[in-house]
């Protein structure tokens, strides 16, 4: 399937491009590649779009294209964007700890690469993971600043491309990195903060919505259960 080029046949370069930097987003361990993506997308989306047409004789010419156009864009969301947007969340979560223990090992006395090293050993998360990686490529003739760089296409979370960014211009123009990670950990902790109260604000709405699909539909049913029974008996 990798090298099947029916979708490098359809689909331009730059969407090809595109959808491989959204899906490198989804991390070092995914095995998810964009030609098989794209090749797997649109063969089940003409499967479903013939089978809609035998399954629903009648009204197939109005419902296989519906159902293919819902197909092609839910496997799109499933598939990359929700696990895009699940995996921002566990890395922003990670990022406090992590960002606290890398600053503990600054202020220790190691520099940047080695307080990298050390903070990414002792942490097991998804965020030190790709820091591992960084590691690695540094190991191999990169850079900090380019392994850094190179890491920061692989995070999905705004705030902490900001905070390795930061991290990065700190150490190549000589900054203070002590500070700069200080501000960056009360940052994302106040982030944190906010995204706990923006859920329970959402708390009362969720229970109106659960109390309209569920709780009013059952009175509904008891208040009107007399006439029903009255029209059958």
């Amino acid at each position: 399937m990798k090298d099947f080029f029916l979708a490098k046949r359809i689909y331009t370069k730059s969407s090809i491009n595109k959808l491989n930097k959204k899906i490198k987003l989804l991390g070092s361990d995914n095995k998810l590649s964009t030609i098989s993506f794209l090749n797997f997308r649109l063969i089940t989306s003409i499967l479903i779009f013939i089978l809609s047409l035998f399954i629903f004789r009648n009204y197939g010419y109005l419902l296989a294209p519906l159902l293919t156009i819902l197909y092609y864009f839910l496997i799109y969301y499933f598939c990359i964007d929700y696990r895009i947007k699940k995996r921002t969340n566990v890395i922003e979560n990670d990022a406090v700890t992590f960002f606290e223990v890398l600053t503990l090992a600054v202020e220790s006395g190691n520099d940047l690469r080695q307080a990298i090293i050390i903070t990414s050993n002792s942490i097991n998360s998804d965020l030190s993971n790709e820091f591992k990686i960084a590691v690695n490529e540094m190991n191999y003739s990169k850079t900090l600043n380019e392994s850094l760089k190179s890491m920061r296409s692989r995070i999905p979370s705004d705030s902490v491309n900001n905070i390795i960014l930061n991290i990065s211009e700190a150490s190549l123009f000589g900054g203070n990195i002590i500070d700069t990670l200080h501000n960056q950990i009360d940052f994302l902790s106040e982030k944190k903060v906010q995204n706990i109260r923006g859920e329970i604000n959402k708390l009362p709405m969720k229970i109106s919505i659960i109390s309209v699909l569920f709780f009013i539909p059952l009175i509904l049913l008891l208040i009107l259960a007399p006439v029903i029974i009255s029209l059958f008996y």
